[in-house]
């Protein structure tokens, strides 16, 4: 992740990035808590941090130096594993967080698995040392079993017992984090060429918002910058007080007004004057048609995080035709209505009252979520009611004009389509929408079904944009 820096310039130390890990509950936004003095923890639903955010932090040393940190708050449900490790990928160095009373779970080696994947050094943090039932002892033993080699004990792994709730530990865990910052050698370069990492993405009354951690290079208002095969001018900056900036520096957590389509978690913003070439990527998410068959629906989250949360860990019976941040709008409802999906899942998005009145009209069901266990529990119910049996398959190998419309030429592959049977159209795996057939034909002549190895045409709604090489799938419920 490392840029080429001009030669004619030079690195020097800078704030360390500090990813916080560890099992659910286990008191990762409590800890940042009481280092920031601010109340996240109190806000998040069900008591569990939902998404990733970043602060950063001065404080001033037993030797009277002022220090700089910058942490990001990692969520801890099994259902954010893949944040947590992009998370770590951003990170210099990680605090893995364990609850001395309750000892190691399995997000907490799921935890120091990512760490150990993304080869950053890191702290151990024995929290709710407070509790007559905390044993750090115990903490480290079975931390031992994983591998891990503590400071004394014939390792390098620092341990830090620290209580939130009274305030103990903290100078020491922030010092060993300099301490550990200074022997990797921290650098970053305000002259380099910009490497900045999104770590969040929302929405506001501001518009779309990109939440960056720059790693090198500065980041200024009115800088043109590249990510994920898009470009924009930075028309805005707001640092972690939400105060406008004109620049932003290495180790700065910042938000970037600009992007309308906002990158995904875990790229890399670059100056457009750096940028590589790239191939545009995919707009559309979704998984794998299984041969079991699926439910289509459309993902909306408040962030993109979330996003890729869910969609990291979507059952293989659900197959997702569009997703996005942000809140639901009217075009998500015709989005739905014209692919033929019946349902949109939201987490924490919100829809007013014109596209709820809108969504009912066209029958499609809004579903939304402030838990994210919730929303899959919801969608476990919906896959026992709703299994399909695939009836047959059909390559389309051809495409003809009929009156402003396109008559898809097929081939029978397997099975037989039936004209009332429901056609869902894959395109390399992927579910492009659901289908109605108006018309089916053999030789001119209107049939009732194409068997396999049959050649046919097939007029469809809605009209979709097919092209030669996508499968028509027949189903039925």
């Amino acid at each position: 992740m490392k840029n080429e820096k001009p030669a004619n310039t030079t690195s020097k130390l800078r704030p360390p990035i500090i990813a916080v890990l560890g099992h659910v509950d286990h008191g990762k936004t409590t800890l940042l808590d009481a280092i920031r003095k601010t109340s996240v923890a109190a806000r998040e639903a069900g008591g569990i941090t939902q998404s990733i955010g970043a602060s950063k932090i001065t404080f001033t040393s037993e030797a009277g130096k002022d220090d700089s940190i910058v942490f990001i708050d990692t969520p801890g449900h099994a259902a954010f594993s893949k944040m947590r490790s992009q998370g770590a990928k951003v990170a210099d160095i990680a605090v893995l967080v364990v609850d001395a009373s309750d000892g190691v779970k399995p997000q907490t080696l799921e935890a120091l698995d990512a760490i150990r994947q993304a080869q950053i050094p890191f702290i151990v943090a024995a929290t709710k040392m407070d509790l007559p039932s905390a044993s750090l002892e115990t903490v480290q033993g079975q931390l031992e079993k994983e591998g891990v080699t503590f400071e004394g004990r014939g390792g390098d792994v620092p341990v830090v017992a620290v209580s939130a709730k009274k305030g103990t530990g903290l100078n020491e865990l922030l010092g060993t984090i300099i301490l550990v910052s200074e022997v990797k050698g921290v650098e970053g370069n305000p002259e380099a060429n910009l490497e900045a990492v999104v770590i969040e993405t929302s929405k506001d009354k501001r518009g779309p918002l990109t939440s960056v951690i720059v790693r090198d290079g500065t980041l200024k208002v009115g800088e043109e910058v590249f990510c994920g095969g898009k470009s924009t001018k930075v028309r805005g900056l707001f640092d972690g007080n939400l105060k406008p900036v004109k620049v932003v520096l290495p180790s700065e957590p910042a938000q970037i007004l600009g992007f309308e389509d906002p990158p995904e978690v875990g790229n890399i913003i670059k100056s457009v004057a750096e940028a590589v070439p790239f191939q545009k990527q995919e707009t559309i998410q979704s998984h794998p048609f299984e041969s079991e068959g699926q439910i289509s629906i459309i993902v909306k989250t408040k962030n993109a995080g979330a996003l890729t949360a869910i969609l990291a860990n979507l059952p293989k019976e659900i197959v997702v035709i569009d997703s996005g941040v942000g809140d639901i709008y009217e075009s998500d409802v015709l989005r739905a209505k014209a692919s033929n999906v019946k349902y949109i899942f939201a987490f924490e998005s919100k829809a007013g009252s014109d596209v709820l009145k809108l969504a009912a009209s066209e029958g499609v069901k809004i579903e939304i979520f402030k838990v994210i266990y919730e929303l899959f529990d919801k969608l476990n119910e919906f896959i026992k009611g709703g299994q399909v049996e695939i009836l047959g398959k059909a390559e389309i190998v051809a495409s003809f004009p009929f009156n402003r419309k396109k008559i898809a030429g097929c081939k029978m592959k397997e099975g037989k389509i039936g004209k009332t049977d429901e056609l869902i159209l894959m395109r390399q795996d992927k579910e492009i929408g659901r289908l109605r057939i108006s018309s089916l034909k053999r030789k001119k002549q209107e049939i009732t079904e194409a068997k396999s190895g049959e050649e046919f045409g097939v007029l469809f709604e809605p009209q979709l944009d097919f092209v030669v090489g996508d499968m028509l799938v027949s189903v039925r419920k």
